[in-house]
């Protein structure tokens, strides 16, 4: 999708190629969700300094999939808005794989946060994508220190393209 490196926001080029797939749920149209992921990846990339990978799939996809997912791999029997799944491990800010791996969104949980947290739905998209990436980028949270440097990125990229801060 992204084969085209296309400029996002007037500067920022989508640096790998991206196959997006729109398994379940209700989402925008496929191109505005192609948009969305572009610009979400490229103000990542464009914020971790990260480059040479050449492939990312993202899935939109429902809370009954998701739940699963999270069941089978965490352990943990409920949806979730996210899980990111690396193809290849990774630490953070190490030489990338050719393949970064999958990131899977659950449409209802995505719109349920969103309209609790009063945001649109596109933002809180752009987010998740960002969130997961950086978890394919060797990011995580599972300290207080690194969730507050995971967190800074998450809102450098978010402002790159002038969406405001999540945690705020």
């Amino acid at each position: 999708m992204a084969e085209d490196k296309k400029p996002v926001g007037g500067d920022l080029p989508v640096p790998v190629d991206i196959d997006i797939t729109v398994e379940a749920g209700d989402w925008p149209e496929e191109a505005a969700l192609t948009r969305l992921v572009d610009r979400a990846v490229a103000a990542a990339f464009a914020e971790t300094g990260a480059a040479g990978c050449s492939e990312l799939s993202i899935v939109f996809s429902d809370d009954a999939h998701i739940r699963s997912l999270n069941a089978g791999w965490r352990g943990k029997d409920k949806p979730t808005n996210v899980l990111s799944f690396p193809a290849f491990p990774l630490a953070k800010g190490g030489p990338l794989p050719p393949m970064l791996g999958d990131i899977v969104l659950a449409a209802e949980t995505v719109a349920r946060e969103a309209a609790l947290e009063d945001k649109p739905v596109d933002n809180h998209i752009t987010h998740l994508v960002i969130h997961g990436l950086l978890h394919l980028l060797g990011y995580d949270h599972e300290t207080d220190a690194e969730a507050e440097e995971m967190e800074a990125v998450e809102r450098a990229a978010l402002a790159r393209l002038a969406i405001p801060d999540p945690y705020a």
